[in-house]
């Protein structure tokens, strides 16, 4: 196994063995599910990988943007982070970053030259999207390229293609640049691409924020074509596109459409002749993510629901009358309950409808007569009849 990496070729020192990798990527560090912090879950997943990196002998750890989830972490964000980084290169492992959508690329960059001395490789910028980390091993180099997120207006601009079209166009000019740096090095010379991109063919979920530009957001596959692997960032779901062309995902779930996905990273061979094997490493999950759907009493007293009570749990209610004070009562028996919706099974349409379309050209007095009886799905009492007529009354629109 290599265990040496460095910027420039003749330093670097060969060793026996393939290079072994890791890709990861979306680490998302400060985001939250809703609501509820997940800076300890993340801390879990991420000192596993460094279990991982000991475990099978890996070399170089990937990383294809969004470290973070902000341009600006939090303080306890960056401590995460920093703690990640140290254990996974204290486990022997050399470490290539690029920055995504969600990260502030000069930010994550800063004093990288200097942490490429700890092993550390930074690449957040269009200038060195055509200078490679490199490493050897008995059958000659390696380079790692990264490419950060480009945004299509600046990057076209700095990549000198003024007339490039959106995500396709500059990821296009930014890997002819690769290949004609690739096609000056050592012949037999081996190549990964790290990218923060929405490839065609590639699934979304609903916790990845848009990057289109004009309506378009997707790049070909076949702009990656001509290296040895490419380790993609940015869609959340592990997936194959090509035997070359893979998302690692993120290690955690961010929606609930994530909810039935192993996540995991990829560990990545690179042999004499390029790509050798690719195999799947699950990650740990901390708390698991379900769904439930039901009569809230149902729900509070069913006994099959007693293994949900340590997940993040969506709910949906299916009362024909939105229940009071839902969310408090459910979270007595789920206390990670963390989403609720409220969809009546009597096919109250109407009043499952979000207020402000229920209401749509109505007049005030009526939404005001009407108000209970819309956002719960049963009329008011005589009571709260008394008390919205006295509402009217004070705003000067009473019933004449």
């Amino acid at each position: 196994m290599v265990r040496h990496v460095c910027a420039v070729l003749s330093e670097v020192r060969p060793s026996l063995g393939d290079v072994r990798l890791l890709h990861t990527s979306d680490w998302h560090i400060g985001r939250t599910f809703h609501g509820t912090d997940l800076l300890a879950e993340q801390d879990t997943v991420l000192a596993h990988l460094a279990d991982v990196i000991a475990a099978e002998a890996v070399d170089v750890v990937l990383v294809s943007g969004d470290i973070y989830d902000r341009a600006v972490p939090s303080a306890e964000a960056v401590q995460i982070a920093n703690r990640a980084l140290a254990r996974l290169r204290s486990a022997g492992a050399q470490l290539v970053i690029t920055s995504g959508n969600h990260d502030s690329a000069p930010r994550l960059g800063a004093f990288g030259d200097f942490a490429a001395a700890g092993g550390l490789h930074l690449r957040t910028t269009v200038g060195r999207i055509a200078d490679p980390v490199l490493l050897a091993d008995e059958y000659g180099p390696v380079a790692i390229y990264g490419i950060p997120y480009l945004e299509p207006e600046p990057s076209r601009h700095a990549l000198g293609v003024p007339d490039a079209k959106g995500h396709n166009g500059v990821l296009t000019e930014a890997m002819r640049c690769i290949r004609a740096d690739l096609a000056g090095r050592e012949p037999g010379t081996r190549s990964v691409v790290l990218a923060h991109a929405f490839v065609t063919g590639g699934q979304g979920t609903e916790s990845e924020r848009t990057i289109a530009v004009g309506g378009v957001e997707q790049v070909g596959g076949e702009v990656f074509d001509g290296v040895d692997y490419v380790a993609l960032g940015h869609l959340h779901g592990p997936q194959t596109l090509a035997p070359h062309l893979r998302y690692s995902g993120s290690p955690l779930a961010y929606s609930f459409s994530e909810a039935a996905q192993r996540k995991s990273v990829w560990l990545v061979d690179v042999d004499a002749d390029g790509l050798a094997d690719v195999r799947r490493h699950e990650l740990p999950v901390p708390r698991r993510l379900a769904k439930l759907s039901g009569p809230i009493d149902r729900l509070l007293t069913a006994e099959e629901h007693g293994d949900l009570v340590d997940c993040y749990l969506s709910v949906t209610l299916t009362d024909s009358v939105r229940p009071v004070d839902a969310m408090r009562r459910l979270r007595e028996r789920f206390p990670h309950a963390v989403h609720l919706d409220w969809q009546p099974e009597n096919g109250n349409t109407t009043a499952a409808l979000r207020y402000v379309d229920a209401v749509r050209g109505r007049a005030d007095s009526d939404i005001v007569r009407n108000f209970l009886d819309d956002c719960r799905g049963a009329p008011p009492s005589e009571s709260e009849r008394e008390l919205l007529g006295l509402a009217l009354e004070s705003a000067g629109r009473g019933e004449s």
